[in-house]
């Protein structure tokens, strides 16, 4: 009945939802104040990388908050902000002192990334400095196995051909 009555107001959602809404009210229990749904790590991720000037509002507030409750995240923050820059600069000066910092940070993974990074430093010194990069290639390839598992190995290589031509011309008509 209150589904009805709230849906000839407009409301699209399913009477499900209400009679969850009401159950706490049925039991005697306050309701709690609306919490905000916790970001995925993917979503984290993002607003991390993303350039501090680029970040909506929203993220830039929830990343603080997050900053505020995990400092181990802001000190990740702060590394991928300098490497971030050392890219943009195409300098790879810093890059000792960076992988130095990111072995002391005290977080396993970082640790295990400066590691990584050490064995292949002087790909990487040549990946910072250089306006050269392999970008347009590891699209395309991206673009390929995407319409690989799309067809499911059902489709021969002319009708790959023609799908993989069709996705590189649509990447040039939207950037």
């Amino acid at each position: 009945m209150l589904h009805q009555e709230i849906a000839a107001k407009g409301y699209s959602g399913h009477c499900q939802r209400v009679k969850m809404a009401l159950a706490p009210l049925r039991r005697g229990l306050p309701i709690d104040t609306p919490r905000e749904r916790p970001p995925s790590p993917r979503e984290v991720a993002r607003w991390i990388t993303t350039t501090p000037s680029r970040r909506s509002l929203h993220a830039a507030e929830a990343l603080q908050r997050l900053f505020e409750h995990c400092p181990e995240l802001n000190r990740a923050h702060d590394l991928a902000r300098q490497f971030a820059a050392m890219l943009d600069t195409r300098d790879a000066a810093p890059l000792p002192g960076w992988l130095e910092q990111l072995t002391t940070a005290g977080l396993p993974a970082l640790a295990s990334l400066a590691k990584a990074i050490r064995e292949d430093q002087p790909a990487v010194v040549q990946g910072i400095t250089t306006r050269f990069n392999s970008g347009v290639n590891e699209g395309r390839i991206t673009d390929l196995k995407l319409q690989k598992r799309i067809t499911a190995g059902r489709a021969g290589v002319p009708l790959l051909r023609h799908r993989v031509i069709l996705m590189a011309l649509l990447r040039r008509s939207y950037p």
